[in-house]
């Protein structure tokens, strides 16, 4: 987790973890803003936030070094990971970790916007009144639609763009949204 994600889950702010970790405020800030990077610091400023935080200074580091992956990879531990835990659980499991909005805050608007509209889906299709703690995010819509690469694929090798609008028309409502062709999330192998 980031130190802007601790500090969301033990709801103090930027001030109160200065006083805790005895980290100038100034310090913090541009830290937390991203005018500092947190892996720059010194060892000290690490292990004084590490301790404050209550994580180790591992942890408080590991943020720093995530690599983003490719998106079909991302959709596809999606689809793994609602198929493993089944859809309530999954609906729960979301929720709780709050990773539509901790993706978001990184900017990573496609893999955010995809579990977004994957939580709505799931919802539709149990009867589950959606999660209004995302209504500010639904009214995104990335600027290029995400096609599927097997669907580009085939378009591209047998020279018909057809087939992309055929996958535009039966994409999942939740998904088409979002400017993301989606049409099947529950047939992982």
């Amino acid at each position: 987790m980031t130190i802007r994600e601790l500090i969301k889950q033990k709801k103090i702010s930027i001030y109160q973890l200065a006083k805790l970790s005895e980290i100038p405020y100034a310090t913090l800030n541009d830290i937390c803003n991203g005018k500092a990077k947190l892996e720059k610091c010194s060892a000290e400023t690490v292990y004084k936030l590490s301790q404050a935080l209550e994580v180790s200074m591992e942890e408080l580091l590991a943020p720093c070094f995530l690599k983003r992956s490719n998106f079909e990879n991302y959709k596809s531990a999606i689809c793994h990971r609602l198929k493993e835990m089944g859809d309530y659980d999954f609906i729960i499991n979301t929720l709780q970790r709050d990773d539509i909005r901790i993706l978001f805050e990184r900017k990573w608007y496609p893999e955010s916007l995809y579990l977004l509209a994957m939580l709505d889906y799931i919802s539709r299709e149990n009867n589950i009144p959606i999660c209004n703690d995302y209504d500010d995010l639904r009214q995104y819509k990335l600027d290029k639609p995400i096609i599927p690469a097997d669907i580009l694929a085939i378009s591209i090798v047998s020279k018909n763009d057809e087939i992309v609008e055929q996958a535009m028309k039966t994409a999942i409502p939740e998904f088409l949204r979002f400017n993301i062709i989606e049409s099947e999330v529950r047939d992982v192998v």
